[in-house]
């Protein structure tokens, strides 16, 4: 008979779970980036380390601040506490798989009625010692699909925990390298500063010896202090970038000061590889995959609804008086019983449910792919401007060398007398503008290479996604 009992339990364990179960359904179609063709990228000195991508951009100092972001960035900690939280929830979620056993403990004393001679009836004392169970046998895996969805959810969790910390340190690369792109404009400014001084005190000297006008003088003052405030005020944006990084990288503005340096002009440029592999490497992708695993399971739930819910509960313990003989067999108590509860007419409630609940699958769906498409579109968008800024750069290149040759050849003119300071100015003034020019499409070609790798999902991969998540430290 007991062998009977156990074989039953056992099928009603194993009991079918209903509703769909989940197929990871197809992604928009890409073969190929269409801006790779005919191009070929510059190849890095080596290849992207899949762990920490800034390494391509050989920064001791980005290293640095890129290795904080994860440790001490506001918002990635709220994200891991999210993570924490979710992965509570499939503990919780867990734990109605098994038996929920009570204990009650109960002691009273007191007197009632008339004893004889019109006196009170003795006092009396009764207690009870009972230990309770009850067990859902979820036999229609209504508890099961509530642990597979809170199970995708928390890897939800985890996958934007990893989208947001690659988000911050992009974020964090991009400050930097504008950062450090007003530190060398600083540097270029300085340097035309001297320049200009060189110039005014030629255009001095030629008025001190007769050939040159008082406004050639004043003309080459008015160039050299309109530098120097543009100068001056390259610490309004650097200050402005230097307080993002600080935040960025988990600390107060006033806690971090960062000496200059010049921008570096070697641009790693990440192999795309093939569109394909986005889906595995990037966070976002998998966190909208993820939403569709919990969402399928979600529609199991609301399926199960529709099945008898099947309960087993049991009783033993002692009660009795006095309490000095409590535990004895004659005050011994115990029940088994079983229950089955099933709703006859709810007016569509779980007909509507199930409804609902397949409809936010079908969302899930459609954002999946629309993230993907998204993913396709960012990738292309980075390497057209990589490769039309890396076009630009030796065009602008060139013609920096033009400007240099003809400032050089327009000076020595003006020594000689040939022509106005005028022309000078001009020369100077088209030779600065390139020069600014050159380094703001070295900065837009440093945040467009920091754009793709972020874009191609930085050196994570859906595999770090945890597989399962523990049942806690309850249950090991």
């Amino acid at each position: 008979m007991r062998q009977s009992v156990v074989a039953v339990c056992v099928l009603l364990l194993a009991g079918c779970t209903v509703g769909p179960d989940y197929g990871k359904p197809a992604a928009p179609p890409a073969a190929a980036f269409k801006e790779l063709a005919g191009w070929k990228p510059s190849t890095p000195r080596d290849g992207i380390d899949r762990g920490a991508w800034w390494s391509v951009f050989h920064d001791p100092d980005l290293d640095a601040l890129e290795r904080q972001v994860a440790i001490s960035n506001q918002n990635v900690r709220a994200f891991a506490a999210a993570f924490r939280q979710a992965q509570a929830l499939v503990w919780e979620a867990r734990s109605a798989q098994l038996p929920l056993i009570g204990l009650t403990a109960n002691g009273q004393r007191g007197a009632g009625g008339t004893g004889g001679f019109g006196g009170l009836s003795p006092t009396s004392t009764t207690g009870a010692v009972e230990a309770s169970a009850s067990w859902d046998l979820d036999v229609w895996g209504r508890i099961r699909r509530q642990v597979e969805s809170q199970t995708a959810a928390a890897q939800v969790s985890a996958a934007d925990l990893a989208n947001a910390t690659l988000s911050a340190q992009v974020a964090l690369a991009t400050d930097y390298f504008g950062l450090r792109a007003q530190d060398s404009l600083a540097d270029l400014l300085t340097r035309t500063v001297a320049e200009y001084q060189h110039s005014l005190q030629i255009t001095q000297n030629q008025y001190d010896a007769g050939t040159a006008s008082r406004a050639d003088v004043v003309t080459a003052q008015a160039q050299l202090q309109s530098t120097q405030a543009l100068l001056v005020a390259v610490g309004v944006l650097r200050a402005q970038y230097e307080h993002a990084i600080a935040v960025l990288s988990g600390h107060a503005p006033s806690e971090l000061t960062m000496a200059p340096a010049l921008l570096t002009r070697e641009v790693p440029v990440v192999p795309a590889g093939v569109p394909s592999a986005l889906l595995e490497r990037r966070p976002d992708i998998a966190a909208a995959e993820r939403v569709m695993a919990q969402q399928n399971a979600l529609i199991g739930v609301a399926v199960a609804a529709f099945y008898p819910d099947i309960t087993l509960s049991g009783l033993f313990g002692y009660a009795g008086n006095p309490l000095s003989n409590l535990f004895n067999v004659a005050n011994r108590v115990w029940s088994l019983g079983g229950a089955a509860s099933e709703t006859l007419f709810d007016a569509g409630q779980r007909t509507a449910a199930v409804e609902a609940a397949r409809a936010g699958y079908d969302q899930s769906v459609a954002t999946y792919r629309q993230t993907v498409l998204s993913a396709f579109q960012q990738v292309e968008d980075q390497l057209s401007t990589l490769r039309v800024l890396q076009d630009q750069a030796a065009a602008e290149a060139a013609a920096i060398d033009s400007a240099r040759h003809a400032l050089e050849v327009t000076l020595n003119e003006y020594r000689a007398g040939t022509v106005v300071y005028t022309a000078v100015i001009t020369e100077q003034t088209l030779l600065l503008a390139d020069e600014q020019t050159a380094l703001s499409i070295a900065q837009n070609r440093l945040a467009a290479s920091v754009a793709l790798i972020g874009a191609l999902g930085g050196g994570w991969n859906a595999s770090d996604l945890p597989a399962s998540i523990p049942a806690g430290p309850l249950f090991p």
